[in-house]
């Protein structure tokens, strides 16, 4: 029996930001991941959520320029 697994590549969406870092939560708000706040501290609550390749619970997590954040596999990158 032979099985085939098909392999997807992740969609990259990237977001410039004025500051030197951004929550977490505010940076997938800002890109559309999530519809709400608490939609996004729910999502990240869960585990559903990997920066820079790890899980991350942390809602306040900050982001810098070059980091990454994946949710519903969309790469997010701040820029």
């Amino acid at each position: 029996m032979r099985i085939k697994a098909k392999i997807v590549e992740k969609k990259q969406v990237s977001k410039k930001i004025d500051t030197d870092f951004i929550r977490l939560d505010a940076f997938l708000k800002m890109c559309d991941a999530v519809q709400t706040g608490g939609h996004a501290k729910i999502v990240i609550q869960e585990g559903e959520v990997r920066v820079n390749g790890e899980i991350c619970t942390q809602r306040g997590r900050k982001l810098r320029s070059g980091d990454k954040a994946e949710f519903e596999r969309v790469i997010y990158i701040v820029e």
